[in-house]
C-alpha cells in the first residue's frame, strides 16, 4: 500500500486507509483502532502522497519528510510526542528539515507529521516509502 491509500481526515483523529470507493465517497478503515467508516465526497479529505512541507526554497513531498525522520530516527518510533510543547517539537523537527519555513509550518502541523509518522511505524508502513520511490524511478528508465 502506497501513501496514495492512506487519508487525513479533517474533523477525525489519525489516518486512514481506502478500503473500497463507493458512488457518494469510500469506505475508510482507521489506521487508530481499525473502525470503518464510510465519508461523502463532500468531505475534507487530505491523501498523504500529495500532501507537502514548504521550506524557505520549495515544497518537500510529506513522504520525503517521512524518510527524513525514519532515517534520524533509524526506523524506530519518534523520540518526541506529538503532545509534547511547541519549543521541542519545533526543535526536533528542525533536526529533521532544516531549512522548513517557520512562519507557515506551525507547531500544529509539526504535531501531525509526529503522530502520522508514529502510526505508520505502528501499522508497518513505513517500508512503502522506500517502496514508491523505486517504482518511481523505475517509471523514469
Amino acid at each position: 500500500m502506497s501513501l496514495d491509500k492512506i487519508l487525513s481526515i479533517s474533523g477525525k483523529p489519525g489516518l486512514y486507509q481506502i478500503v473500497t470507493q463507493t458512488r457518494n465517497g469510500a469506505i475508510v478503515e482507521s489506521l487508530i483502532d481499525k473502525k470503518r467508516i464510510t465519508v461523502g465526497a463532500h468531505s475534507n479529505i487530505s491523501i498523504l502522497s500529495e500532501i507537502a512541507i514548504y521550506t524557505l526554497t520549495e515544497e518537500v513531498p510529506l513522504r520525503d519528510v517521512l524518510k527524513k525522520v525514519k532515517d534520524k530516527e533509524n526506523a524506530e518510533k519518534t523520540s518526541v510526542s506529538h503532545k509534547d510543547d511547541k519549543d521541542t517539537l519545533e526543535e526536533y523537527f528542525f533536526n529533521v528539515l532544516p531549512d522548513y519555513d517557520e512562519d507557515r509550518v506551525y507547531a500544529s502541523d509539526i504535531k501531525k507529521i509526529i503522530q502520522w509518522y508514529n502510526l505508520l511505524h505502528t501499522n508497518d508502513l513505513l517500508d512503502y516509502l522506500e517502496a514508491e520511490e523505486d517504482g518511481d524511478s523505475s517509471e523514469e528508465e
